[in-house]
């Protein structure tokens, strides 16, 4: 079998696979049309988020078997069209759910002990101290939306806070010993910190909006390691101006480009966006929560290992 590497990953992944018997071939620069024109020869692609394989470029692979993407989701793949095809579709959350976690963990424990804040006043000679007292995980009730690989890597880091974690999932049963599973309305009436772990999909665009924030019981802390469009950012700053939303973790942006690789589809920088740089109690990264050393290697491992079990 011939897959085409269209970005580049962790040298095992080439290399394992070379071993077993795959030919490899690396193409990291040409254009989606040039792709497009050789896509015919493949039985398999692995790639990041590079450009978008939809109906067109499914139709011009005549052979392909499958499509690996290495990353959690599947949102630059006409995912639908692609299995009426015949091809299985790849991804690899368990790879990064460790670093994806973590990063979120990080992110809370920034925001409710004011990090980003002190740490900047310290540099420049303030010492404030009873201005900045933080708050504890302890006791609050912590709500995941999305009760997936990564929500459940994210409530197992959360064990050993002693707080109470909730989540609300689509599907039934989904939660375990790290978590109990509730209604949406018994999550809005319950928690004090939200972090979201939801795939990008037409059902989760825009999931989180003011009539959804304005649903919770309680003032909470915000945490988005998931989709920036599963936000609406208008939405959520006037959130963060009315108190609704004591403070942002936000790893995604409404704003990126579907590639992931640049922030903004054009040249303008939204006006929510300004208040989200200039605000305290928002804290930002550039879609890196599963983007880990370790993570790496583990993205790439686990691509191999679905591969050779498929295949």
């Amino acid at each position: 079998m011939k897959i085409l590497h269209l970005d580049t990953n962790h040298s095992l992944l080439i290399e394992q696979l070379k071993e077993a018997g795959f030919e490899n071939q690396e193409d990291y620069s040409s254009t989606k049309e040039i792709v497009e024109q050789k896509i015919g020869d493949y039985d398999g692609i692995v790639l990041r988020s590079r450009f978008k394989i939809d109906q067109e470029f499914l139709d011009a692979a005549k052979k392909l078997k499958f499509i690996a993407r290495v990353g959690a989701g599947l949102e630059n793949i006409d995912c639908e069209y692609a299995e009426k095809k015949g091809i299985k579709l790849i991804a690899a959350p368990e790879g990064n759910r460790t670093a994806v976690a973590e990063h979120a963990m990080g992110m809370l424990l920034n925001l409710m002990n004011k990090l980003k804040e002190v740490d900047l006043e310290v540099r420049n000679g303030i010492w404030k101290r009873e201005e900045n007292r933080g708050f504890e995980i302890e006791g609050k009730t912590v709500g995941i939306i999305g009760y997936g690989v990564m929500g459940k890597a994210f409530a197992k880091r959360l064990k050993g806070f002693d707080c109470k974690v909730i989540c609300y999932d689509i599907k039934p049963n989904v939660g375990d010993e790290n978590a109990t599973q509730v209604s949406l309305d018994e999550l809005q009436k319950q928690v004090d910190v939200l972090s979201l772990h939801t795939p990008q999909t037409q059902e989760t665009f825009h999931l989180i909006n003011k009539k959804l924030m304005d649903g919770f019981a309680k003032p909470f802390w915000f945490i988005n390691t998931a989709r920036g469009k599963s936000v609406n950012t208008e939405d959520l700053v006037e959130a963060l101006k009315s108190g609704k939303i004591l403070g942002a973790g936000l790893d995604v942006l409404e704003y990126e480009k579907s590639s992931f690789e640049n922030m903004f589809s054009d040249d303008e920088l939204p006006e929510a966006f300004h208040y989200l740089i200039q605000a305290n109690n928002v804290l930002l990264s550039p879609h890196i929560a599963g983007w880990t050393m370790e993570s790496k290697e583990k993205l790439a491992q686990v691509i191999v290992d679905k591969i050779l079990e498929y295949f």
